[in-house]
């Protein structure tokens, strides 16, 4: 009976946040500066009614929306695997300098540095290369402990001066289309981008749930996961490996979007059972956050558009800071 109460309100958290991501996503496409009537949005997304409405849905603002989704529930989901990896929740993507590291390889490729890759491959280069060397400096504490941040914060400190670089040293119009993967935007994402990043989505997330039972032993101590069967190397290494992927793709399409990694998997822990990693719940949250902080820079000061990394960094600081002076701060458990 204890376990089917826990799978109910697992489901109902799920059901609640898939309810809020599709709200916010249909607001997304009605509102702006053409405003499209919830009633006639339907009929613009299957490309009927008034043509002004079907351009503005189909054209510009659903591959946003879209792009807007993948990305913030990759970043959450990335996010989600690596404080449970770490039993850290501050050990996300962007603070532990894997955002960065991808950014620095994505605007490598865009600002012709004789790198010919496309910015997906690069980003993704990039991710592996920060996690690589995180671990690395971490030594024998391995993702465990404050070592793996401290460390991460140098790699990410160090990946975005070489960014900054990279921009100073070409043409305006290189730095120009590069700008976008420093701060954080879904403006003009490239339809291929997106396209790989849904299926290294879906693949990150099978995954993922494939580990989930493994995971969930994470969040005891390691000789309790082992006595348990976990193959803690293994369900650790996989884990990070998803996070990668995830990160790496995501960065390549909207650039380093902070804080979703740190406030999606929080909200899902808090409507989700206790004792399970929410990892569709952290999924669902990420993509709402994420639509919904592109709209409030949309429409805050229109028509000047806000970044959406500028937004969900001004609402995730505080709640960082909030986590950083609270005295549990240090772990999942």
């Amino acid at each position: 009976m204890s376990e089917l109460l826990i799978q109910h309100r697992n489901i109902a958290a799920n059901l609640v946040l898939a309810a809020t991501l599709s709200l916010a996503m249909a607001m997304a496409l009605a509102l702006g500066t053409v405003s499209v009537p919830l009633d006639g949005l339907w009929d613009a997304l299957l490309g009927q009614g008034n043509a002004m409405h079907r351009f503005v849905v189909q054209e510009l603002r659903l591959p946003r929306v879209l792009a807007g989704a993948l990305t913030g529930a990759a970043f959450a989901l990335a996010g989600c695997l690596m404080q449970t990896v770490a039993r850290n929740r501050l050990a996300t993507p962007g603070i532990i300098g894997i955002d960065n590291a991808a950014t620095a390889f994505a605007v490598a490729s865009v600002v012709g540095t004789g790198i010919s890759l496309a910015p997906s491959a690069m980003a993704l280069g990039g991710a592996a290369t920060a996690t690589a060397l995180a671990f690395g400096l971490a030594g024998a504490n391995g993702t465990r402990g404050y070592r793996f941040i401290i460390a991460g914060l140098g790699i990410g400190a160090i990946a975005g001066a070489t960014t900054q670089v990279m921009l100073s040293r070409v043409a305006i119009d290189a730095a120009n289309a590069a700008f976008p993967w420093t701060v954080g935007s879904l403006n003009a994402r490239s339809a291929t981008a997106v396209s790989v990043l849904a299926v290294g989505l879906v693949t990150g997330w099978i995954a993922a749930l494939l580990l989930g039972p493994s995971l969930n032993t994470l969040q005891f101590s390691d000789p309790v996961a082992i006595n348990l069967g976990t193959q803690l190397k293994r369900v650790r290494t996989l884990s990070l490996a998803c996070a990668v992927l995830l990160t790496g793709l995501a960065v390549a399409v909207a650039g380093p979007v902070g804080m979703i990694a740190l406030l999606a998997p929080e909200l899902a822990r808090a409507l989700s059972r206790p004792g399970r990693v929410p990892l569709t719940a952290s999924a669902l949250a990420g993509a709402g956050f994420m639509v919904t902080a592109d709209l409030a820079g949309r429409l805050l000061l229109a028509p000047l558009e806000l970044p959406v990394g500028l937004i969900t960094a001004i609402v995730g600081a505080p709640y960082l800071i909030w986590i950083l002076v609270k005295p549990s701060s240090r772990s999942l458990t």
